[in-house]
């Protein structure tokens, strides 16, 4: 389960709408307990894809992961997880995010249609790494 409170989800789907038409793309810093992602901290990131695919592709470079370790050791958290938008297509992971996803981080993805936040979900990629399941979202106030 990915836990996040309203803030956090406001921020990923004002990112969205800033972004559209083109995919946003953040790290969500926070702790896991009993075996939950909650999401505390949002950290977007410029998608570094070259402009001609950042419609349809997002890309957090090394050194952007790097800051990232270094920040959320920081203030006392961990990455839990990452949240990226797909403008104008589902809420859920295609071949491309499952190819570059690892295991053990919860993954929110905004649709995004005509330039308007929709539907938020999260998702787990399968320790086998051939799938991902959807994953329960719990909005806190």
């Amino acid at each position: 389960m990915l836990k996040m409170n309203t803030q956090i989800e406001a921020g990923i789907r004002k990112a969205g709408a800033e972004a559209y038409p083109n995919e946003c793309c953040g790290i969500l810093f926070g702790s896991e307990i009993d075996g939950s992602h909650i999401g505390k901290v949002l950290k977007p990131i410029s998608n570094a894809r070259e402009s001609g695919e950042q419609y349809h592709r997002f890309l957090i470079t090394a050194e952007e992961m790097m800051q990232a370790e270094l920040e959320a050791r920081r203030l006392g958290l961990e990455i839990v997880g990452f949240y990226h938008s797909h403008p104008d297509h589902p809420a859920r992971p295609s071949d491309y995010d499952r190819d570059h996803a690892l295991p053990f981080y919860s993954y929110a993805i905004l649709r995004v249609a005509e330039g308007k936040p929709e539907e938020l979900t999260s998702w787990l990629l399968q320790p086998s790494r051939e799938a991902f399941d959807q994953e329960p979202l719990e909005i806190e106030p």
